[in-house]
């Protein structure tokens, strides 16, 4: 499958404002399309049916948590080869490092610039896949 371009995007958060700005600084990307969800039972549930090519994910969220969440995607095998990037404030080195010993792809951190955003995202899918392949290949 070819991963070269990224075109969709599931960001998840609990706070309204931040899935507002998220998706509106990255939907400044004429190709990308974003779609949100406020807790990690409802993005399991969405992607259920549809499939981003990116997951953008809270880490701290009532319920069911970013670590959690990426926990139960891994463990299926339709979901497993979603790269998952943690948008966090917990964004200390020993933090970082354990978010990517659970199988994240990348950790941005928490506040954002609005106006740097979608070229982080955009920047990080290209490391994700430098040849066109998946990610974790």
């Amino acid at each position: 499958m070819n991963r070269s371009t990224l075109k969709t995007i599931l960001y998840v958060d609990d706070e309204p404002d931040i899935r507002q700005i998220v998706q509106m600084a990255l939907g400044l990307e004429p190709q990308l399309t974003v779609h949100t969800c406020e807790s990690g039972e409802q993005a399991l549930q969405y992607m259920e049916h549809t499939r981003p090519d990116l997951l953008l994910l809270d880490v701290m969220m009532p319920g069911l948590d970013g670590p959690a969440t990426l926990g139960r995607m891994r463990a299926d095998a339709a979901l497993a080869h979603i790269p998952v990037v943690f948008m966090t404030a917990k964004a200390m080195p020993q933090e970082v490092q354990r978010f990517y010993q659970i199988g994240a792809a990348g950790v941005l951190a928490k506040p954002f610039d609005p106006i740097a955003l979608s070229g982080q995202v955009l920047k990080l899918w290209e490391s994700l896949a430098p040849d066109g392949g998946k990610p974790n290949e």
